[in-house]
């Protein structure tokens, strides 16, 4: 199964680049998305997020990365790099406030490379993943805002100059 979903995503991006879309385009329309076009090459902002993420004592639970997977069946595409973060103390917050929400940790951060050698970093703000579950209870609004702050640290000291 895992496999298949795979072969799919990966069918994705290839027919994307085929047609000519871009990677790096399309966040104008993306309600609650945070967006930082850099200056700095794909690897190197891989390199300051994660270095970001530790410095904000936050946890780098999960990584996947479609430009490995096409890699590995012999396709290049351009970087594209999804990087979950959370902490344990947010997790039995975030529980204690809704248990639905629980598949919306850890929250991810959107590595793309663009065209032109640059990379940017994109995240959809922990607010705006969290809304749904809110129901009128402030836990979990407060719990987000909170993180909405860590995010928001994190991204701008990964995207510096």
């Amino acid at each position: 199964m895992t496999r298949i979903l795979s072969a799919l995503i990966l069918g994705v991006f290839m027919l994307a680049a085929q047609s000519g879309l871009s990677f790096g385009g399309g966040w104008d329309n993306l309600p609650g998305w945070s967006v930082h076009k850099t200056a700095h090459s794909y690897a190197d902002l891989i390199e300051r997020l994660d270095a970001a993420v530790k410095a904000n004592k936050m946890g780098l639970v999960t990584r996947a990365s479609a430009t490995k997977g096409a890699a590995s069946m012999g396709t290049t595409i351009p970087g594209n790099t999804v990087v979950g973060v959370y902490r344990p103390d947010f997790a039995i917050r975030m529980l204690e406030a809704s248990v639905p929400a629980g598949i919306e940790a850890p929250i991810r951060f959107y590595i793309t490379e663009n065209t032109d050698g640059t990379a940017t970093l994109s995240y959809k703000t922990p607010s705006a993943v969290f809304a749904p579950y809110t129901d009128g209870g402030d836990k979990l609004a407060e719990m987000a805002a909170e993180l909405d702050g860590i995010f928001a640290k994190i991204a701008g000291e990964a995207t510096a100059p």
